[in-house]
């Protein structure tokens, strides 16, 4: 296993929720981490209590990933940044609303990884795309979520088949957290589930158990990327659970 010791990364959402729990478990870990969101008193908080360096912008905005891979050529890049979806089953949606997540999902991962593949990222650099458990299933009370969420997948598969193919030296992972109720998105997803099922919001997240939280998150990151020849972890992407990663057969 490689030590991440010194190494630098930028972290996408990591202002709160499973993010912050990435962006603390790669500065436990000694990391020079920069935590990107929209959010600046929550981007503020996480530089008072963590120490990092942080950066307030759209993660959709194709000139700042550019930018920032340029400018800071990170080790590794976390894209955790994602928009909470609209809820609702599909006829109550529109269109609007139902592509919401593809537009900051989908677009943004679209962006970071054609800028790490144009730039290049330099050799043993490392991309892991965060997506979720409902990329397998879908998740009928979040419009077009689900899709956005397949849809970071394949984009980690054609990004990792494309630095092979040209020798780039470039690892891509893509990983699935479960619902969970350690952010405001879980706990509305939850919520919104429980109704539709007719039990408690405790009962239904039960089904989940035992719970994702940020930390697990966090060694999750830290286990992917301290593994710099894939001898552990060599498939594309991976569940995340309470239990911690296991693969996507």
């Amino acid at each position: 296993m490689m030590s991440l010791q010194g190494k630098r990364a930028i972290v996408t959402g990591g202002s709160r929720g499973l993010g912050r729990g990435i962006v603390q478990a790669l500065v436990a870990e000694k990391v020079d981490v920069v935590a990107m969101a929209r959010d600046a008193a929550a981007l503020e908080s996480v530089r008072k209590d963590l120490g990092v360096e942080t950066v307030s912008a759209d993660v959709a905005d194709e000139a700042v990933s550019g930018r920032l891979l340029r400018e800071l050529r990170p080790d590794l890049v976390v894209l955790c940044a994602g928009a909470s979806p609209p809820l609702g089953s599909l006829h109550e949606q529109t269109w609007e609303s139902f592509s919401h997540n593809w537009e900051v999902d989908a677009k943004s991962t679209f962006f970071w990884l054609r800028h790490a593949l144009l730039l290049p990222m330099k050799p043993g650099s490392h991309v892991i795309v965060v997506s979720s458990g409902a990329a397998v299933r879908g998740s009928p009370v979040s419009g077009g979520y689900a899709s956005a969420k397949r849809a970071q997948w394949f984009m980690a598969d054609y990004a990792a088949t494309e630095a092979a193919r040209m020798g780039l030296g470039l690892r891509v992972h893509c990983i699935l957290p479960n619902l969970n109720p350690s952010t405001p998105l879980g706990r509305k997803g939850i919520a919104a589930y429980a109704q539709r099922a007719g039990v408690s919001d405790e009962e239904f997240a039960k089904r989940f158990g035992p719970p994702l939280t940020p930390a697990i998150m966090g060694k999750a990151i830290v286990d992917l990327a301290s593994d710099a020849k894939r001898e552990k972890w060599d498939r594309l992407a991976y569940r995340v659970t309470g239990m911690g990663l296991a693969p996507v057969d």
